[in-house]
């Protein structure tokens, strides 16, 4: 059996853990934060699960098998490189790092020691994405044209990254699990309303090869919006994530170009108009599913879904979205 430590117990830790705890495979040793307030809690909680407030303890505690980072990003590199260099499986919450350098050092020290390294893009594992995937690979809906993703409600404010680090991960993790392919350029804008200093409204545009994507993010909005919509050659897919059934409706809606015309009189439009239809999804906690996924790899040696190179990929075009914002919007090719 898997000995499992989480290292922060604030907003998202407790769900790692109680999923964690869930498990069969593993055992949740012992939980890490610096708030004796919060330990408590989890002692209440999970009797039988050690409670530190020393990240070192973990690290050294040989009985630990991997290592589940959850605190603020700011931390994320520091305790995930220490949790390697310990010969830890580690599993770090989105964004992996605050650079693409930082991530490439960790990737490096997992592949030298053969430890899992996994990014906690936890939307991958949900019902809704896996079955969106499968219809874009059966051709369903036609070679995609572009995407429109909204990821707005009112809060939660950070205050070490902005919206663009804290909310666009989830749908550039989507959009490049789909695609299977990496935007050559990339543009963002943004404004800060509450701290002057860190934006709460962004807006980020990647340019693939054949496909467009736009990405708005905002803490600032009345209502909470999770909606993605895919437009395809044949069909057009929303997936709308606040929805509590029919998560994904696919129109069966398109432009058709005339494949021959001789002259500008003779071209024209036509739109096709037919059904819509919401396929039944099977619901289970994503969360659940990125917990197993993560023993399996470290038990069976398979690679994440999102793995170190998945979380390099994100962390890359925030790292170009920053640049672009600061240069007022303009393009930011990625290498």
């Amino acid at each position: 059996m898997l000995e499992v430590a989480v290292a922060g117990c604030g907003y998202w830790g407790p769900n790692l853990i109680r999923n964690l705890n869930s498990c069969p495979e593993c055992r949740v040793n012992a939980v890490c934060d610096a708030s004796e307030e919060r330990l408590s809690e989890m002692a209440k909680l999970y009797p039988q699960v050690h409670t530190i407030s020393r990240f070192d303890d973990l690290v050294d505690d040989a009985a630990i098998d991997a290592i589940v980072v959850a605190t603020p990003v700011r931390l994320h590199y520091e305790m995930a490189l220490r949790s390697l260099r310990a010969g830890k499986h580690t599993f770090v919450e989105k964004p992996m790092a605050t650079s693409s350098d930082q991530c490439r050092e960790l990737i490096e020290i997992a592949d030298q020691k053969h430890l899992v390294l996994m990014v906690g893009h936890t939307f991958l594992y949900s019902t809704p994405v896996r079955t969106i995937k499968e219809i874009v690979r059966s051709g369903d809906i036609g070679d995609i044209q572009y995407i429109s993703a909204r990821r707005l409600n009112l809060g939660l404010f950070q205050k070490d990254i902005n919206v663009a680090w804290d909310l666009a991960p989830h749908d550039i993790s989507i959009i490049l699990h789909i695609l299977e392919d990496t935007p050559l350029r990339v543009n963002c804008q943004g404004k800060a309303h509450v701290n002057p200093n860190i934006e709460d409204v962004a807006s980020i545009t990647l340019d693939f090869d054949q496909a467009f994507a736009m990405i708005q993010s905002s803490w600032l909005d009345p209502n909470k919006v999770r909606q993605i919509t895919f437009v395809g050659t044949k069909k057009m897919l929303v997936y709308d994530d606040v929805e509590p059934f029919e998560k994904i409706k696919i129109y069966d809606k398109r432009v058709e170009i005339p494949p021959h015309y001789n002259t500008f009189g003779e071209f024209q439009y036509a739109y096709h108009y037919g059904d819509m239809h919401a396929p039944y999804l099977k619901l289970v906690e994503p969360l659940k599913v990125e917990c197993r996924h993560f023993l399996d790899c470290i038990s069976n040696g398979q690679k994440p879904i999102s793995g170190g190179r998945e979380g390099l990929q994100v962390v890359e075009i925030l790292e170009a979205a920053s640049k672009s914002l600061k240069q007022g919007g303009i393009g930011i090719r990625i290498s």
